[in-house]
């Protein structure tokens, strides 16, 4: 079995589109929000920092599934679909009290952004995605 990454995001009002739902476009925010604590906080918990170097996102694809309503957090799991030495691929289930309401994907590239091109991923690196890589 696969581990999955949870993190609770809070739908602000400034999500909502005219129709009382969260925004198709503030969709990605609240998977970023998800994304950057797995990456920084949950990272870091496990001694590793350097995914706080640079991040970028080479793709992202979603799939709405129902609306979203202003008011509860929203839980989002996260695993890892795709593992590859220069890139790998974050996926998301987003979850509205218990109903899944979205999916989601993100390529993911290590980046240098001192030197300002991508990287290839760290044995640490590897070592802290391997528990979410889809079995």
């Amino acid at each position: 079995m696969t581990d999955r990454f949870t993190y609770d995001v809070a739908v602000r009002w400034s999500d909502m589109d005219r129709f009382g739902h969260v925004n198709n476009a503030r969709f990605l925010t609240l998977y970023e929000e998800a994304r950057v604590a797995m990456f920084f906080l949950g990272a870091r918990a496990h001694g590793l920092t350097s995914f706080e170097e640079g991040i970028v996102i080479a793709r992202h694809e979603v799939d709405y599934l129902r609306p979203v309503d202003y008011g509860h957090p929203v839980r989002i799991e996260m695993w890892i679909s795709e593992l590859r030495a220069g890139r790998f691929t974050v996926s998301y289930e987003l979850y509205d009290e218990d109903a899944l309401a979205g999916r989601a994907k993100s390529v993911c590239v290590p980046y240098n952004l001192t030197q300002a091109r991508p990287r290839r991923l760290s044995e640490a690196e590897r070592d802290f995605l391997k528990p979410y890589v889809e079995a």
